[in-house]
């Protein structure tokens, strides 16, 4: 099995484990969505995959 899926494994499990009693099938995809997104956030830093500040206003059309 390959390490990457290990990971996964186990940060769903930590997921799973942390949820109260009372959830729901929509509180555990909510909370592995926001730690997809999270994780997916993080791998575009250590990339270099970023815009500076400016870049983004920039971007959007907002006045600095």
């Amino acid at each position: 099995m390959a390490d990457g899926m290990n990971n996964i494994k186990a940060a769903a499990n930590e997921i799973v484990s942390s949820l109260p009693d009372e959830a729901n099938w929509d509180d555990l995809m909510h909370r592995i969505y926001v730690r997809k997104k999270i994780d997916a956030g993080l791998r575009d830093v250590a990339n270099g995959d970023t815009l500076s500040h400016s870049e983004v206003l920039k971007r959007y059309g907002v006045a600095e």
